[in-house]
């Protein structure tokens, strides 16, 4: 039956004088992810989005895609009528709901848009107009303005568009709007749901991921090209750096006190996603870390990993509880792969008693340890990181 989706948004409405370039974004952003599926046109019109449907789509695919569109609030699948002529317009919504409510002792309110200023019937004419002919076809049904069971939506555009269905969508911003970022993404739970939360706010994303073979395993790093997959449905393409870890990791642990590994290891790491982010002309770091979870998220931790970067650093997990990230990693579909049992680099080399107030004077005096080797060791595991491309 629906043949089109009607797409709203919400906070690109606000926008003024730009809102043409993220309903433009919004609008490329829909056709790149249906693309896949077939043979979609995707059209603005007038504070709209329609997705016009090829002959043979499957409609649970559809909608599971553009469930997952950053920038949507809500998706309407629509009937859609080529005239406006008043007896085509009430026969059409009469035939819809005779279609789509077989049982029809329901409460019902009509709405109408006029979108077409010239339409002979002002918008509460339409309303009133339209409920009339619907009570007379279909007298079981009856009117309730306030909470009715069923909203029937009639758009008058250029042609007319009849619906009853109101998706939720994610909401936020259309990917690539507000810059690109590199997430610092582990195999663990949280750094999925921050680029997951990044992205939503219109940020395009890269990633970067530390491997220390032998310590860490293929499988450890299949598991994060998994999670980069399962992102990269809601962000699009991310580039995926690989870089390894491990010479740079068992200089630390040789070189400095053991209680500071964590923290030093971590700085070094921003270092490198930070010259990586600079390549893919990225404007700031993206991580997973919310304060106090662990020794290396303390206030003072925080502090000592971000006296290395000269990129802002972007944690949209900060205040949050594990339990919160828990269910939004559930919602992504991303919790049962972040769980299984391959350990990243992050775990290979903790201290058991590991310092939660570093202190940065301290931390440099330790690094003074590594001025020897610690430069060139960061220029090769820079070059020789391996790139992915996921989701292309």
């Amino acid at each position: 039956m629906f043949k089109a989706f009607l797409i709203k948004y919400a906070e690109i409405g606000l926008k003024g004088k730009n809102r043409f370039l993220f309903e433009n974004a919004l609008r490329d952003r829909i056709q790149e992810a249906l693309n896949p599926l077939g043979n979609f046109m995707v059209s603005k019109e007038q504070g709209r989005v329609f997705v016009e449907c090829p002959e043979v789509y499957d409609y649970e695919e559809t909608m599971g895609v553009l469930q997952k569109v950053f920038g949507i609030s809500s998706i309407c699948p629509v009937v859609v009528l080529d005239s406006s002529d008043w007896d085509d317009l009430t026969r059409g919504v009469g035939d819809y709901i005779e279609a789509s409510y077989p049982d029809r002792h329901i409460t019902f309110k009509v709405e109408a848009k006029r979108a077409d200023k010239n339409y002979p019937r002002t918008s509460p004419e339409i309303c009133a107009d339209m409920g009339a002919y619907l009570l007379k076809r279909f007298p079981e049904m009856k009117v309730d303005v306030h909470e009715p069971d069923v909203r029937f939506t009639v758009e008058v555009r250029t042609k007319s568009y009849v619906y009853s269905i109101n998706l939720p969508g994610l909401g936020g911003m259309p990917v690539g709007t507000n810059g690109k970022a590199m997430l610092l993404l582990s195999g663990g739970i949280d750094s999925p749901v921050a680029g997951y939360m990044i992205a939503k706010r219109g940020v395009s994303m890269a990633a970067t991921y530390f491997h220390a073979p032998p310590y860490t395993s293929e499988r450890a790093k299949q598991k994060v090209v998994d999670l980069a997959e399962k992102i990269a449905k809601y962000t699009g393409e991310i580039k995926l750096y690989v870089v390894n870890f491990t010479d740079i990791q068992l200089y630390i642990y040789d070189q400095c006190p053991h209680e500071e590994l964590t923290i030093i290891m971590r700085r070094y790491m921003m270092k490198i996603a930070e010259k990586l982010a600079e390549k893919e002309g990225c404007l700031g770091l993206v991580t997973g870390e919310s304060i106090g979870q662990v020794a290396s998220q303390t206030m003072h931790s925080l502090a000592a990993t971000n006296e290395v970067c000269t990129m802002p650093v972007y944690r949209p997990l900060i205040a949050f509880d594990k339990q919160d990230i828990v269910e939004i990693a559930e919602k992504i579909d991303t919790f049962e792969t972040s769980i299984q049992p391959f350990e990243d680099c992050c775990t290979i080399f903790v201290a058991k008693h590991p310092v939660t107030k570093p202190n940065i004077k301290t931390i440099q005096h330790s690094e003074r340890n590594l001025e020897e080797k610690i430069d060139a060791m960061l220029e090769t595991a820079i070059n020789t990181a391996e790139c992915i491309h996921v989701g292309a």
